[in-house]
């Protein structure tokens, strides 16, 4: 990489994108592409990955091809590469014969710097012989952990991406993911790069993130509950089952909210007309299956919502990263039960695949699990799922109070003692019944009805036991033995505290009333939203916190008029608003109130496409404004 190349980039990165900055790990994975070298880069959602393969395509001569997985992710992000005034394009099946023909012109030309393209298109030799003629010369490869059979989101047609590049002439290799676990990071390495790649792995922590998960009770209102917390926001909810989907959907509407359905279930155009509106418009709810979300880049989304147990922790962090990709506070919320938990169970004995991955995938469901119950910082727990250590991070339902503590050394004590006497070759569920003293067939065989622990933890049910192992995993002190398949085993923690060298504190089994409110300042909003004077409400100064910042009246009240604007905006050009100006940046100018073109310039993310675009416009709202 040469000196003008990398003064370039930055350039480009304030003209282009209106950033002052490179985010956190950004810098050195842009240093080695632009220095030629093969990438393979784990990010958390939100950490800016596109610019790690976009920038570069800008600075350097060539074409860049970005494959991905999802024609709506292809839109979305050609559509904010044009109007930061990029010259991109995408090649999916929703283009006409019109269209593909003006892209393909305009490849020969060597006219674009980057094109999106869907993994079933580069394997057409045409497809092929024309980005050999456009000087395609790098491939970079979103959601790389598709590529990954021991991945959640498995795409077999990713496979292939190397052969394919080489056929092209690619030259060089850029995959990004947010999600990838040690097993996958290597078939990703394996299969996608011809040489080793240098490898990035960065936190998964996203510390704007509130986590919170709850025994499922009243599901409808537990949700709505959260929801009200965030009136006129956008958030998305999701479901075990399509049937699951229509019926929540159904009953938010009745009770007020903008709330939308998607599931593979629905007509083809009803789903991209509900897609469509929950990305144009502020405070759409989606209500969906985990068909909707990989590649669905909107950067407002103020909160995601599980109404059944995820599939895994893989997939749950996937799911909830679609929350404040734009770095400002989110929550979360993951209702559970035990029905979701023994269904799952169910779905991985009764599968096809070979014991192996069945064994894995009880693996990760008892990791799920863990995390449910765990008696410990959520995020920690999470956190150490990916092999990541961290502190309590104080933004999760434990940290905050939620749950009442108690010691557990004793019931700690008995379940461990049962897990020795049965060579630690038996599941906790298993366990539970020895040390409730349930006679099942399993019991028997085994002669588990004899031993000293048999029958004498009765004072729990079966359940209850069940969530003491998931706390004791979750904290430590038992771990799976991933050589032996199924086998668990004392950890030193766990040994200390059987010998009572070390206390417990264990999770109430029933949360306790949390101690979150942090309502007063929306309802000062959603009163201003319902039209009350400023006046009525005393000091204008008075502040209130929108999407994590502190703002006035004042300040909210043009911050709405900004929202309207671009909403309208958005409308007229039939692109997501965010396409337009992410929340972030309109808070900023709510706060900051440029009068002119100059500071409307300094604002962050406005590059100067998007001056010649848009200032005349917001800059008359705020002038309106202020008279």
């Amino acid at each position: 990489m040469s000196d003008a190349d990398w003064q370039r980039a930055k350039e480009l990165l304030g003209s282009v994108y209106g950033f002052d900055s490179f985010r956190p790990g950004q810098a050195e994975i842009l240093q080695a592409a632009l220095a030629g070298q093969d990438i393979l880069a784990l990010m958390p959602t939100g950490s800016g990955k596109s610019l790690c393969y976009q920038l570069p395509a800008l600075v350097r001569k060539g074409l860049t091809i970005v494959v991905s997985p999802l024609i709506a992710l292809m839109r979305d992000q050609v559509a904010q590469l044009r109007d930061n005034g990029v010259a991109a394009a995408a090649f999916n099946s929703s283009n006409s014969s019109a269209e593909d023909s003006a892209i393909a012109a305009q490849i020969r030309a060597r006219q674009l710097r980057l094109l999106y393209i869907a993994p079933e298109r580069l394997v057409r030799a045409d497809t092929q012989a024309l980005l050999r003629e456009g000087g395609a010369d790098v491939l970079a490869i979103d959601e790389a952990h598709c590529v990954s059979q021991w991945g959640h989101d498995f795409r077999p047609e990713y496979r292939n991406l190397r052969e394919w590049g080489e056929m092209i002439g690619i030259s060089q290799t850029i995959a990004v993911t947010a999600t990838a676990d040690p097993p996958t990071r290597a078939d990703i390495a394996a299969r996608l790069f011809s040489r080793p790649p240098r490898q990035f792995l960065h936190s998964f922590d996203r510390p704007n993130l509130r986590l919170a998960m709850q025994r499922r009770h009243a599901g409808i209102g537990q949700i709505a509950r959260k929801m009200a917390e965030f009136k006129g926001e956008s958030g998305i909810v999701y479901c075990a089952s399509r049937r699951g989907v229509d019926s929540l959907a159904t009953q938010l509407r009745a009770l007020g909210h903008w709330a939308l359905p998607y599931h593979a279930g629905l007509e083809s155009h009803v789903r991209t007309a509900n897609q469509d509106e929950f990305l144009q418009n502020d405070g759409v709810v989606m209500v969906a299956t985990i068909a909707f979300g990989m590649g669905i880049d909107k950067p407002d989304v103020r909160y995601v919502c599980h109404a059944n147990l995820p599939a895994s922790v893989e997939a749950y962090y996937q799911e909830i990263g679609r929350a404040g990709r734009d770095g400002l506070p989110a929550d979360t919320l993951t209702l559970y039960n035990q029905a979701d938990i023994q269904f799952r169970q169910r779905q991985i004995q009764e599968s096809d695949a070979p014991v192996a991955r069945r064994q894995i995938e009880a693996r990760k469901l008892d990791a799920l699990v863990a995390l449910c119950e765990t008696p410990r910082c959520r995020r920690q727990t999470l956190l150490a799922a990916f092999g990541e250590a961290s502190q309590p991070c104080g933004n999760c339902d434990i940290c905050e109070g939620g749950f009442a503590m108690f010691n557990g050394r004793l019931l700690a004590r008995k379940a461990m003692s049962a897990l020795l006497r049965t060579q630690g070759r038996f599941h906790p569920r298993h366990l539970a019944n020895v040390l409730t003293g349930t006679v099942s067939e399993a019991i028997r065989r085994h002669g588990h009805d004899l031993l000293p622990t048999f029958g004498v933890g009765k004072e729990l049910s079966t359940q209850d036991w069940a969530r003491i192992y998931a706390q004791l995993q979750a904290a430590g002190l038992i771990v799976q033995d991933v050589e032996s398949g199924d086998g668990w085993a004392l950890s030193a923690l766990g040994t200390s505290v059987l010998r009572e060298e070390t206390e417990l504190e264990l999770r109430a089994l029933e949360p306790s009333a949390n101690k979150r409110d942090g309502k007063a300042a929306r309802a000062i909003l959603e009163a201003l939203q319902d039209g009350a004077s400023p006046v009525a409400m005393g000091d204008v100064a008075v502040p209130m916190t929108i999407s994590g910042a502190r703002l006035t009246i004042v300040q909210a009240q043009l911050l709405a008029a900004l929202k309207a604007c671009r909403g309208e905006i958005a409308r007229q050009q039939k692109i997501p608003a965010y396409v337009i100006f992410h929340d972030r940046t309109l808070i900023e100018m709510a706060v900051r109130a440029p009068q002119n073109v100059a500071e409307f310039a300094k604002v962050h993310g406005v590059g100067e496409a998007k001056v010649k675009a848009y200032a005349a416009r917001f800059l008359a709202i705020i002038a309106a404004h202020a008279a």
